[in-house]
């Protein structure tokens, strides 16, 4: 009797075990691949197109539906727990209740005061597929980089554009002219002028650029010409960076089998090919008014191209000298 009692009873607690096991949540796996196949490409790209891009920290907070994960994270905040080691992505996971959008794709402070990137799962993102959404998270790598720079957010503040805002939404909310009808015709020209200068490569069309860009800063208040170069800065330069490293992949970069072997792979190669089709696109039907804040976008990055051919060694002077690409137009 004793011993089918005691049998009964570890019956029941490996029964209870399981049914804890099961609430357990897990990523799945198509994400465990994905993810570590961007934290390989960090590693092996390094610091070849950024000094010091190593050294930024790659904090990531994945959302799915139900569940937010947090890898390769430094300082956890308490409502997340531990899943444990995962050897694929080597780093310890957590987890916690979803709290953001599953279509989020942005960097900041998210977790434990620490520069995080927080992004939904490829599907439920603007990537929609595996090799897109690994170039879309080495952007928002990117703004990591950015953000470690030493007082990147003391200079951040000392611009005056949050008028009062505390938590960084000023960023998006700033108040630019988009609608202004001045403002969105001399934007119609630039935008004419430097899709001219990226697909002709022609001195002039740059200059004529230029000269226009300079007329736009005439046109602008004080304010708002800080907020158009620190957006083109910060956004621009990130999409630059985005389809550099898709360039940079598809001639250096062997994918792992896993990630090879994924329905939805396509090569770095095609991903580069669209980062820059989509940066041609997005100049070619730009209207201030209809694009907002996301016509910083491709302007940055086309400057990013510009300064490749005009000035190749810009790159150097991008943190030193930060909130305004037009200064690297001239040589030092």
């Amino acid at each position: 009797m004793i011993r089918i009692t005691l049998a009964l009873n570890f019956i029941l607690l490996l029964a209870v075990g399981n049914a804890f096991g099961q609430d357990k949540p897990a990523l799945r796996e198509i994400d465990r691949i994905r993810l570590a196949e961007a934290f390989r490409l960090s590693d092996q790209l390094g610091d070849e197109l950024w000094s010091g891009w190593s050294k930024a920290p790659l904090a990531v907070l994945l959302v799915t539906p139900d569940k937010e994960f947090l890898i390769r994270h430094p300082q956890p905040s308490k409502d997340f727990t531990s899943l444990g080691y995962d050897s694929k992505l080597k780093s310890e996971v957590f987890y916690r209740d979803r709290k953001f959008q599953t279509s989020l794709l942005a960097t900041f402070p998210a977790v434990g005061g620490i520069s995080t990137i927080v992004i939904g799962q490829a599907e439920n993102t603007d990537s929609k597929t595996s090799t897109p959404w690994v170039i879309t998270l080495m952007h928002e790598h990117f703004h990591q980089l950015q953000d470690s720079q030493p007082n990147f957010y003391k200079d951040t503040e000392a611009l005056n554009l949050s008028r009062g805002d505390q938590t960084g939404m000023w960023m998006i909310n700033y108040p630019f002219p988009y609608e202004t009808p001045a403002i969105s015709q001399q934007f119609s020209v630039l935008v004419r002028l430097l899709l001219e200068a990226i697909t002709t490569k022609s001195v002039v069309k740059l200059s004529d650029y230029l000269a226009a860009r300079d007329t736009l800063k005439q046109m602008l208040s004080p304010d708002d010409y800080k907020y158009f170069s620190f957006q083109l800065w910060k956004e621009g330069i990130a999409r630059y960076t985005e389809y550099r490293v898709a360039q940079w992949a598809a001639a250096k970069y062997q994918p792992t089998r896993e990630f090879r072997t994924l329905k939805d792979f396509t090569t770095f190669s095609a991903a580069a090919k669209q980062q820059h089709e989509l940066i041609v696109h997005e100049l070619s039907t730009l209207k201030l008014e209809n694009y907002k804040r996301v016509a910083f976008y491709p302007i940055g990055a086309a400057e990013g191209l510009l300064l490749d051919r005009s000035n190749p060694k810009w790159r150097s002077r991008y943190f030193a000298e930060k909130f305004d690409n037009s200064s690297y137009f001239t040589r030092k």
